[in-house]
């Protein structure tokens, strides 16, 4: 029925209560009064038919329901923006002007050597577009959380039997990246040191193949990403096994070793609502990305074969 429709001014206010954790900072954010923010929350719960927030002290947590409905309305908030700029772009130039914000969620390594090119390309087509990169831990949910949840638009993310494209999204692999032994240059022992790791580094998966490796030790020393373990390497004082797209510009102080036909590899793809995939801007960087990430996998297949 029409009066249960919610408006868009009350979908905005549920998502800055959301990210502010409370009334007032809602209500701060918006320029409104809390009374206002409050009043709009209680009918926006009321035309649901659910509590979104768990009031108290300490603020206002969302509820699981009110998890689901933030997300959704930041999902619906961004069509609408897009809806606009979509026929702005169709009217300028016709239906495939692109301009407007493109939000994007990467990894570390993806954001540094795979998201850049991209985006130099995807400006010099359409220099309306406007991205916005956010670099995100690829844990847990990781970046494909952040498109499920409406911060983002597109999500450049590790895929496989163990991180599928969640449900709700589609998306697809751009590359598969190979892992290779990494080892300071002219280490006269480098099986001798201790294998150094970091949290995103695997999938059960490759796990599972390095559990099958008797010459690599359990890992000892672990830091916060990559770049940390490729300098501790750089460094001499460690060995590791490491992804391509980590490895990219590796210094000369490092020795990047391939580990044969058998070495494990990891998919890296992109991720995006269904609603956003058919739009001009999303479309037009996975294009982009597409053309990266096939240069880069040519560059992949041209590194020695063997261990």
């Amino acid at each position: 029925m029409a009066g249960h429709d919610l408006a868009p001014h009350e979908l905005r206010i549920i998502v800055a209560v959301a990210d502010a954790r409370s009334f007032s900072g809602a209500a701060a954010a918006l320029g409104l009064t809390q009374s206002a923010v409050s009043h709009s929350v209680r009918g926006t719960e009321k035309k649901i038919g659910a509590l979104l927030f768990e009031r108290g002290r300490g603020g206002a947590a969302p509820t699981p329901g009110g998890e689901r409905a933030v997300a959704h309305a930041r999902r619906v908030l961004r069509l609408l923006e897009t809806l606009a700029a979509e026929a702005r772009g169709a009217a300028a130039g016709g239906r495939d002007a692109v301009s407007g914000p493109l939000r994007i969620a990467a990894f570390r390594s993806a954001a540094l050597h795979l998201l850049p090119a991209a985006l130099a390309g995807l400006r010099a087509r359409h220099p309306g577009v406007e991205p916005e990169v956010r670099v995100v831990r690829e844990l847990g949910r990781g970046t494909a959380g952040e498109v499920a949840d409406g911060r983002a638009d597109l999500g450049i993310a590790t895929l496989g039997t163990t991180s599928p494209v969640p449900r709700g999204l589609v998306g697809d692999v751009l590359v598969e990246e190979p892992y290779a032994f990494v080892h300071p240059a002219g280490h006269p022992d480098p099986r001798s040191l201790p294998l150094v790791d970091w949290a995103e580094n695997c999938t059960s998966y490759t796990r599972d193949w390095w559990a099958r490796q008797d010459w690599l030790p359990r890992a000892t020393t672990r830091t916060e990403d990559d770049g940390a373990v490729l300098a501790m390497v750089s460094a001499g004082h460690a060995m590791a096994v490491m992804p391509a797209l980590s490895l990219t510009g590796a210094p000369p102080s490092v020795t990047v070793t391939d580990l044969g036909p058998g070495r494990p590899t990891r998919s890296v793809g992109y991720v995006t609502t269904p609603e956003l995939a058919a739009t001009h801007a999303v479309r037009a960087l996975i294009r982009e990305l597409r053309a990266v990430a096939a240069e880069a996998a040519v560059s992949n297949s041209r590194k020695p074969e063997y261990l």
